[in-house]
């Protein structure tokens, strides 16, 4: 046999084994694709909020020096605040998924006051009897500093608690007081009117409620407040027929309020991708 011959003849085998291997490896399964890295979105920074929500206004008593001249007892009836608007504006920082602050600012709306109290007094030693019906409304301007912690996520809704603390400027208008008493088996009435006066005072609150993700820079909160805002004076009392020029201002003692409110947070800075690191397919090894 010539050396061409063989030549040839060995050329043909090593293709025939080369292509039983190709054919081999072709069968291997192909290695899995590498998973994509996972992105979790950290929102932190600054935000700004808006809340608007309604009030549910309480005291502790109203008090007039004329209660304290002795032989004079005074009995409140049905003393109270309607509700009233809030409004408030807001900038804020968010540190983390769980905790932030914010500062905000806030106006509640005119609330009106009404309530009576029955008197009894002595007069030229002769006990007396009677009745006060008021009127008047009351609004503040509300300045607080304020931290939350939130609890965790659960389908875009994240609890929260907090607290703050700051200023309060309350406001009474419009206060009159109405008494009829019976001297000597005469009933008499008269009217007296109250100058309008402001009053700041420390306050202070607590939070609670839950936040709901609309999307990475927008959320809806739904909250309750409970807000301390002290004590609230009007200005001199004078009657209208000129009976007594100087009463006195009534003092409301301890004013507070569970507050509802709906609010909104943007953010102001985008969210921040945070990549996980990519997780390669293990190795396998045949033979």
């Amino acid at each position: 046999m010539s050396l061409k011959v063989v030549s040839f003849i060995g050329a043909i085998a090593l293709f025939a084994v080369a292509a039983q291997t190709g054919a081999r490896a072709a069968d291997l399964p192909l290695p899995p694709l590498a998973p994509p890295p996972i992105e979790e979105y950290v929102a932190s920074g600054w935000y700004l909020r808006g809340d608007i929500g309604m009030t549910n206004q309480y005291f502790k008593g109203l008090h007039q020096r004329l209660y304290d001249v002795p032989g004079t007892s005074v009995e409140a009836v049905g003393m109270g605040w309607d509700s009233s608007m809030l409004f408030g504006l807001g900038v804020g920082y968010k540190i983390n998924d769980w905790v932030r602050f914010d500062v905000t600012g806030e106006y509640r709306g005119k609330s009106n006051f009404h309530g009576s109290d029955n008197v009894r007094f002595m007069q030229a030693g002769i006990a007396r009897s009677g009745v006060d019906n008021y009127s008047g409304s009351k609004s503040e301007w509300l300045v607080m500093a304020n931290a939350y912690v939130d609890l965790g996520t659960w389908y875009g809704f994240t609890p929260y608690i907090g607290a703050g603390v700051g200023a309060a400027n309350i406001r009474i208008s419009g206060f009159r007081d109405d008494g009829f008493n019976n001297a000597g088996g005469v009933l008499n009435n008269s009217t007296a009117y109250a100058a309008d006066a402001d009053k700041w005072n420390f306050a202070w609150a607590v939070h609670a409620g839950v936040t709901y993700k609309v999307t990475q820079s927008m959320s809806i909160d739904f909250g309750y407040r409970y807000v301390d805002l002290g004590n609230a004076t009007t200005g001199a009392t004078r009657a209208f027929d000129g009976s007594f020029t100087n009463g006195g201002p009534f003092t409301f003692n301890h004013i507070y309020s569970h507050d509802l409110k709906l609010g909104i947070r943007w953010m102001l800075e985008p969210p921040m991708p945070v990549q996980q690191p990519m997780m390669l397919p293990p190795l396998i090894r045949k033979g």
